[in-house]
């Protein structure tokens, strides 16, 4: 174990930052890139805040390596990113587009030389439109395109990437944007809702043998988010109300990809509408998985409506981040601890995790942001204390790297440890860049003093 600050965390903890390819590459219009359900759900008026879009984004496509060498004063061990769907496959199926193989292929060799781990994500939410057009998610050929694109992707650069990610969220890609619509593509629908879950899910079981086939030595895993729900009151209806909101919000996804089966209770208050099931599908969703990744940022706090339906309550102490989220450190340690009780999954990293707020550059061209230092340190530590009662923790990803594109809220929270000034696109590293750099020093004292992890050196 090594000992930084106080926190213990395991030898050969992996510190990372995470991003998404939508919310930072930009270049949308670019070598090949074809549209994709974010380029037009952006470009729909009222759908994200200020008419704002991702098409510049802050120019990751162009300033990868400047942001690199961000990366390697910051002294992270790995970087996760994802792979845009249609850079690649610019129709969804079909010509691949060798340029946009090429930009990952140079993104993961100047990752590679910087002595910094790659850690793509194949999906990101951003599906390309002409398959949306074709019914999207809610439509099982979407899950077999996307086997074909995973194989494309692994098969150029799986001779040097280990640690493959599936999906990002099921959650907020399927759920938000087919059943509540606060996402891309829309839509407003449980049962395209719960088609899509299905698809997503059924995709990521298909593709974890794919990407094995491809990648002998390749270790998959998918990153779901898990929210804590607690009862706002100790009586039946406010439990009840509780357990069913943390079965449609966790248990949807946790439940099928570890035990082969949804929640009961999500698909009898949801009938009719049921997941568009054939047989084997269930097996596929629970094919074994090397690593989980874990997203958690807050929690909800759940009452039982007059009619007992579930309400949410805000908590009525602490300043929230400027997404109106709840600072509850204690909810990472809750949901680590949880995962391993009930799911026992192999590996886990905790893939993202940050917070908001108003930043702003001062009179001396900084960032001050103690507020985000203090979360940080806050989950760091709910980290630590997890690993040291047995979790497998075996990593941790600040979201983000970088300010960014942040879907519907457009550019209007700043989440990263570097400040982006989007007019000019230049770079500040903020406060809690400079933290983040020193906790991770701090970690590997003594024994990681010499060399990198051996995972981090090229294979």
């Amino acid at each position: 174990m090594t000992t930084e600050g106080g926190i213990v965390v395991p030898r050969g903890f992996l510190w990372g930052t995470a991003t998404a390819a939508y919310q930072i590459e930009g270049a949308a219009r670019e070598d090949g890139r074809g549209e994709s359900i974010w380029d037009r759900f952006a470009a729909t008026p009222g759908k994200v805040r200020a008419g704002d879009t991702g098409e510049v984004a802050c120019d990751f496509y162009h300033r990868y390596r400047k942001d690199i060498e961000l990366m390697r004063e910051l002294g992270v061990d790995a970087f996760r990113f994802s792979v845009a769907w249609p850079r690649v496959v610019p129709e969804g199926r079909g010509r691949i587009e060798p340029r946009g193989l090429d930009f990952y292929d140079r993104l993961v060799e100047s990752l590679l030389e910087a002595g910094i781990r790659p850690f793509p994500t194949l999906y990101h939410w951003d599906l390309p439109q002409a398959l949306e057009d074709a019914g999207g998610w809610t439509s099982r050929s979407t899950a077999e395109a996307f086997v074909e694109y995973a194989e494309a992707v692994v098969a150029r650069l799986g001779d040097r990437v280990r640690d493959w990610t599936t999906h990002n969220e099921p959650f907020c890609s399927a759920w938000l944007g087919y059943a509540e619509g606060r996402h891309a593509p829309g839509r407003r629908s449980v049962a395209d809702g719960l088609a899509a879950v299905h698809h997503v899910l059924l995709s990521h079981g298909l593709a974890v043998e794919a990407i094995r086939r491809e990648a002998r030595e390749a270790r998959v895993g998918i990153v779901l988010d898990c929210v804590p729900v607690h009862a706002a009151g100790d009586g039946l209806a406010d439990r009840d109300a509780a357990r069913y909101v943390d079965a449609l919000r966790n248990r949807l996804y946790f439940e099928p990809v570890f035990h082969g089966a949804y929640p009961d209770e999500v698909l009898a208050e949801l009938a009719p509408a049921r997941p568009p099931l054939r047989p084997g599908d269930l097996e596929a969703i629970a094919a074994p998985i090397d690593f989980l990744g874990v997203n958690n940022y807050s929690r909800r706090i759940v009452r039982a409506g007059e009619s007992g339906e579930p309400v949410d309550v805000r908590a009525s102490s602490g300043a929230p981040t400027a997404t109106g989220w709840e600072v509850y450190p204690q909810g990472l340690y809750e949901v680590l601890t949880r995962i391993q009780r009930d799911y026992a999954p192999p590996v886990v990293y905790v893939t993202e995790n940050g917070a908001a707020y108003s930043d702003v550059r001062t009179h001396d061209g900084r960032v001050h942001d103690p507020e985000r230092i203090a979360y940080l340190d806050g989950y760091i530590r709910a980290t630590a204390r997890a690993a040291a009662e047995g979790v497998p923790v075996r990593g941790y990803f600040v979201w983000s790297l970088l300010d960014n594109f942040e879907w519907a809220e457009g550019y209007a929270k700043r989440f990263g440890l570097v400040y982006v000034d989007y007019p000019t696109l230049e770079r500040v590293p903020k406060d809690s860049f400079a933290w983040y750099g020193e906790t991770i020093a701090q970690a590997r004292l003594p024994e990681m003093a010499a060399s990198a992890p051996e995972e981090v050196r090229r294979p």
